[in-house]
């Protein structure tokens, strides 16, 4: 979909995707509020960090204690060990804060990295703090004295068990690292064009409900600001006011899968899972102090359907039953106006947005933000149990090579830990088959999303609940099949909302003596019907005489595509519609089908004189 307001001139500068998203707080998963407790452990820390620093100091400067040994080191030594152990998460605080401000200030770094350094923080911080121990451990205490064997063996395991404790950190840091890449793939490829398209529409929606441009040009700016939507979020506990974040329609739609960052797409998502669909109510009737733009979110097909009332009322001239584009550009730059109107159902032919139509547009995109919204959360809950299965896998590893640096592995544990491995595969692998599969059908093949209409072993569901595992599947009496996705995965799927739209044909004939002239006349009133129903045929049809049969008739078939993959039930009711308007063109122009004259031979059956009648 191209995007509103899109200029060629424009396009260099689009290279990137800075300025699509601005959010107004950081996510919660980036800042989570403090607790108490974490509140007291700074506290201690602090408390530590300046009574070590005091003894240090002491240490260096009175003579007694400079000249103090402990275990053949002099005391300075172990106060610099106990301040990196004690004090190093402060310090590998502020070097993480330090870092985030300074990838905040360049924008291509804040776009490329600072999704993952969110979340990748709390990692990198321990590894840190790890590697500085180990640092002070290996120069300060592991060096410079001769002591005994067994001495020299206690602090080669400690300095071992240091090691594997950074290792085990740096694996720890590489898994959330591929976790948080696939997730971040997985939502481009999946749901990139998808949330493009509703943020498009609930632009074109708010736009629609909000004061004109040339009405109340104040008002109007106040409310819209260079092709910029802001979305506030449903969540709980939040203030009123607090947590609204701006998308830039223009720039997002000159955006493509491949330009987009990590960042922003993380913040489109949370834009969808954390907002719903709204529109600007009583605009015009707020005075000019009031700052906060009034939106009012719809929550059911019914509030959507009265939202679509209120502003064809709105949008429509008086006494109009349609939209046309002179009234678009009341609300709608002219460049804009062109993206926007073929996305009501029979524009193309007539340039007007009948009731119908806008009200049918309004219901769908609300389904559709819907349907999407469920999605991201079940992409989300899978994210999270890929997340927990990883967990379990690199907390094995970091036990084996832990186990291995401290030169515990020996021949016997090497023998029972094979054991229990080959143990565990017997009685999990193929759970652990299933559960790959699973992750790969998800994750890889990913042939639909919820809201779907697919069809699996010749029966048509709809897709209700996708997990890591299952799919949920809404049958056509409302029963819930749940399916296993390593199943799924072996099982050929249609999927409606994916396919282009649907063929489909009539079959008819008409008697031979049909003139040419009535087939004609048939094909016209054909293409009028079709034409007036844009909201359940295509314009583009075919009318064909496929054979003569027995002399006596026309063997025809009408081929024509539906306007949208709906259910089965709406396909067919618009088919049975066609075949009766079909039947009524038959009777209008008085073509017939008659029987070729068939030669009768009639004999008498019985006695050969019949009985008289007898009065």
């Amino acid at each position: 979909m191209a995007s509103p307001g899109y200029h060629e001139d424009q396009e260099d500068d689009d290279d990137d995707d800075g300025g699509v998203y601005q959010p107004g707080y950081i996510p919660d998963q980036f800042e989570k509020k403090r607790s108490k407790k974490v509140e007291f452990i700074i506290l201690i820390e602090w408390i530590a960090l300046f009574s070590i620093l005091g003894f240090l100091i002491v240490s260096l400067t009175v003579d007694k204690l400079s000249s103090l040994y402990v275990s053949g080191l002099r005391i300075w030594r172990w106060c610099v060990l106990v301040l990196v152990f004690f004090c190093g998460h402060l310090v590998t605080q502020w070097f993480t804060e330090l870092l985030v401000f300074v990838i905040e200030r360049n924008y291509l770094l804040k776009n490329k990295v600072l999704y993952f350094l969110y979340s990748l923080r709390k990692s990198f911080r321990v590894s840190l703090w790890l590697g500085l121990v180990l640092i002070a451990w290996a120069l300060l205490i592991n060096r410079g004295v001769k002591r005994s064997r067994h001495t020299m063996r206690v602090l080669n395991h400690i300095t071992r068990a240091l090691a594997s404790s950074l290792i085990g950190s740096v694996l720890w840091m590489v898994k959330t690292f591929l976790v948080k890449l696939l997730a971040s793939s997985y939502h481009v490829q999946a749901f990139f064009d998808k949330i493009q398209e509703s943020i498009f529409h609930q632009y074109v929606l708010q736009t629609l409900s909000g004061p004109a441009l040339m009405e109340n040009a104040d008002t109007a700016g106040r409310f819209r600001n260079s092709g910029r939507l802001s979305f506030k979020y449903s969540m709980k506990g939040k203030q009123k006011g607090k947590g609204d974040e701006v998308v830039n329609v223009d720039k997002l739609y000159n955006l493509t899968r491949e330009k987009i960052s990590s960042f922003t797409m993380n913040g489109l998502v949370q834009v969808i899972r954390t907002s719903g669909l709204s529109t600007i109510s009583d605009a015009l009737e707020r005075s000019d102090d009031d700052e906060e733009v009034p939106q009012k979110e719809i929550v059911s097909e019914v509030e959507a359907k009265a939202a679509a009332r209120d502003i064809f009322k709105k949008v429509a001239k008086s006494g109009n039953r349609y939209i046309d584009e002179g009234d678009l550009l009341r609300f709608f730059p002219p460049e804009e106006v062109g993206n926007v109107l073929p996305l009501f159902e029979g524009t193309a032919q007539t340039g007007q947005i009948m009731k119908a139509s806008f009200k049918s547009w309004v219901v769908k995109v609300y389904n559709e933000r819907k349907y999407l919204a469920h999605s991201l959360n079940d992409a989300k809950t899978a994210v999270e149990e890929l997340n927990k299965i990883s967990s379990a896998i690199i907390l094995v590893v970091i036990i084996i090579v832990w186990l291995l640096l401290m030169g515990f592995a020996t021949t016997k544990v090497l023998v029972f830990i094979s054991s229990q491995l080959l143990l565990v595969v017997f009685m999990f692998g193929n759970t652990a088959k299933t559960v790959f599969e699973a992750m790969v059908f998800v994750f890889g093949t990913h042939p639909f999303d919820v809201g779907d209409r697919c069809v699996v072993d010749g029966v048509q569901m709809i897709v209700e609940e996708m997990n890591i595992l299952t799919t949920i599947f809404l049958r056509y009496d409302n029963q819930m099949i749940y399916y296993p996705n390593s199943i799924l995965a072996t099982k050929p799927i249609t999927n409606f909302n994916r396919s282009p739209p649907l063929g489909d044909s009539v079959e008819f004939s008409v008697d031979f003596s049909t003139s040419v002239e009535s087939i004609a006349a048939l094909k016209a009133k054909l293409k009028g019907y079709l034409e007036s129903k844009p909201e359940q045929w295509q314009p583009s049809h075919s009318v064909q005489i496929k054979e003569i049969e027995d002399v006596n008739k026309l063997k025809m078939a009408l081929y024509v595509t539906h306007a949208i993959n709906s259910s089965s039930s709406q396909r067919s009711s618009h088919r049975s519609d066609l075949v009766l308007e079909l039947k009524k063109i038959f009777e209008v122009l008085q073509i017939n089908y008659h029987l070729l004259p068939q030669e009768v031979h009639v004999r008498y059956v019985g006695s050969e004189f019949p009985p008289s009648n007898t009065y």
